[in-house]
């Protein structure tokens, strides 16, 4: 894989498919100010050296069985542990961390069940594993998916084009073969075209187009454009654990989004209510968030942080140890049966 150098050009066309992931490059040219065919040129080069990628994902927005696990390992064991971690389709995200834990991972398991089953006859079974602790997801306030670059003027941002709207004819409903289709080809990339995707599974193309469409606007299915953090401008990635006051989690919903280093707020039924990922520019930001944190939520308390190594896994993606995607990728949604 070879080194990436990310100029303005670049930058612009990340922001602009972080508004609109599934934007034609026509459509991108006129907003990021180069050519559709030097856009589709870049994106190219960005996905290729695992810079940048586009993920999609069908189900709620906090979908049952979600939770965020710590592992402790035993120290010569954690890079094992995390390898085989990986490997898992339940596993969106795997951090390897600083502080009281070694691992962090984020699972979706479908249901209580299911998570039940994962953490108590996979995790707890795994060689080198010390203890876990479960944090079961009760609320997103928001995610990583929403955080943006700064690149665009408002103005620009507001010229990017909006997801299409399905057509008139487009069938209501979304039949269970072709959710499962697109849940596992757009997992992979969010980009993928109708055309690919229908030639594949032997769906006409028009009819992906309607399904795609369809469930972006009843909100069940969510593209995101994710950039490797060393090239985010925001390098340095770490996780807190708060207690806050339940009185004032409605006004903590509003005023965390004020917050720029937040990318992801969760509500959480554990010790811990409230748990924080971040992005600063460098380590002595971590004390200014802080206290930006302390200013936006007064009453609430940071009990722990955890400093984030590496990145092992992110939406399915496997990362090298710069962060950047190996171009593997365990797929979040199964593989549907190719005899339907």
């Amino acid at each position: 894989m070879q080194e990436s150098v990310l100029d303005a050009v670049d930058r612009r066309l990340l922001n602009a498919l972080q508004v609109e992931p599934r934007a034609s490059w026509s459509a991108l040219a006129p907003v990021v100010g180069a050519d559709a065919a030097t856009l589709s040129r870049r994106w190219r080069r960005l996905e290729e050296d695992g810079v940048a990628w586009v993920t999609g994902r069908l189900g709620a927005p906090t979908p049952e069985g979600a939770a965020l696990i710590e592992v402790e390992c035993d120290p010569q064991r954690i890079a094992e542990t995390a390898a085989v971690l990986a490997e898992d389709p339940e596993v969106f995200v795997l951090d390897q961390t600083a502080g009281s834990r070694d691992l962090l991972v984020t699972v979706a398991c479908g249901t209580q069940d299911a998570l039940a089953a994962y953490v108590t006859g996979r995790l707890a079974t795994l060689p080198g594993v010390r203890s876990l602790r479960t944090h079961v997801w009760i609320d997103l306030f928001f995610e990583g998916g929403d955080w943006r670059l700064r690149t665009l003027s408002r103005e620009e941002i507001a010229a990017v084009p909006s997801a299409p709207r399905p057509r008139p004819r487009a069938a209501a409903a979304v039949p269970p073969r072709v959710r499962e289709i697109l849940a596992y080809e757009l997992s992979i990339d969010g980009r993928a075209s109708a055309t690919a995707i229908g030639h594949r599974w032997g769906v006409s193309p028009q009819r992906i187009t309607d399904a795609i469409a369809v469930l972006r606007q009843t909100g069940e299915l969510r593209l995101r454009a994710d950039i490797a953090r060393r090239w985010s401008e925001w390098p340095v990635y770490a996780w807190y654990f708060i207690e806050a006051p339940a009185s004032l989690v409605e006004e903590l919903r509003v005023a965390l989004k004020k917050v720029p280093q937040i990318r992801l707020a969760a509500l959480t039924a554990s010790r811990y209510n409230l748990i924080l990922a971040v992005w600063v520019r460098d380590l002595p930001a971590i004390h200014a968030f802080e206290v930006a944190f302390e200013r936006a939520a007064p009453g609430a308390r940071i009990q722990d942080r955890s400093l984030v190594l590496r990145i092992v896994k992110h939406m399915g993606r496997i990362l090298d140890d710069r962060g950047q995607a190996t171009g593997r990728t365990v797929p979040l949604a199964p593989r549907p049966d190719p005899s339907g």
